[in-house]
């Protein structure tokens, strides 16, 4: 990294870095099916299953980084989301909803690397941690929104509460002391770029899931 690079706020290096890959996720083809309500609910219930394996890694992992000097302070009660994508998934599927359920292919494979990098290094689980939760709190909330007028669910009801977060009363101030957490990450320049460049590698792993979705749902084929 040179001396600008150095300079700037690991929070702005971090979103700047990944802006490419992140926006590229947000437009696959399956994200656009589903956001331009091209999709029945069969589709976001599909999708709702595979995050259930994603936050589960991350929040299983949790302990296991809590005490760490770098992931430990990331690790927030208030945005645990398992929970809520149980409610939802007995909503969509019916209290049996675990019976035979297995995740896609990609999607074992984006909650292995989470595990991995919470037993072998708490920066790449910074990374994973930064990605999906910041992201729920932002662009999560245009899926909430579609979803209740497409699909009926109750507003901020079951169905959706994955995307509610009851106990984060200003989401705005929220990123904001999250992204101060990033500034002040005890690592070296060396190991930031090495988070950013995971933070890259989460956005692929969530375009690879995209990606085995729109095989499931091929609308645009």
């Amino acid at each position: 990294m040179d001396a600008t690079a150095t300079a700037t706020p690991f929070s702005t290096l971090i979103r700047v870095a990944s802006h490419e890959k992140h926006a590229e996720v947000n437009t696959s083809t399956f994200m656009s099916d589903l956001l331009g309500r091209r999709f029945g609910v069969e589709a976001y219930a599909r999708y709702t299953e595979q995050l259930w394996f994603v936050y589960r890694a991350l929040e299983d992992s949790a302990p296991r980084v809590q005490d760490d000097p770098v992931a430990g302070p990331f690790i927030r009660p208030e945005l645990m989301r398992t929970g809520a994508l149980e409610r939802d998934l007995t909503h969509l599927r019916g209290a049996g909803w675990r019976d035979g359920l297995e995740p896609l292919p990609a999607t074992a494979a984006y909650a292995a690397r989470i595990t991995e990098c919470a037993r072998t290094w708490p920066g790449g689980y910074v990374a994973h941690h930064y990605t999906r939760y910041l992201g729920d709190l932002s662009g999560g909330q245009v899926v909430r929104d579609i979803a209740e007028k497409t699909w009926g669910f109750e507003r901020k009801g079951d169905g959706v509460r994955f995307y509610v977060f009851d106990e984060i009363a200003n989401p705005a101030a929220f990123k904001r002391a999250y992204r101060e957490l990033l500034d002040a990450v005890p690592v070296d320049d060396l190991e930031k770029q090495r988070i950013v460049e995971e933070c890259n590698r989460a956005f692929e792993f969530n375009g690879a899931v995209f990606n085995e979705l729109e095989g499931e749902f091929p609308l645009s084929a």
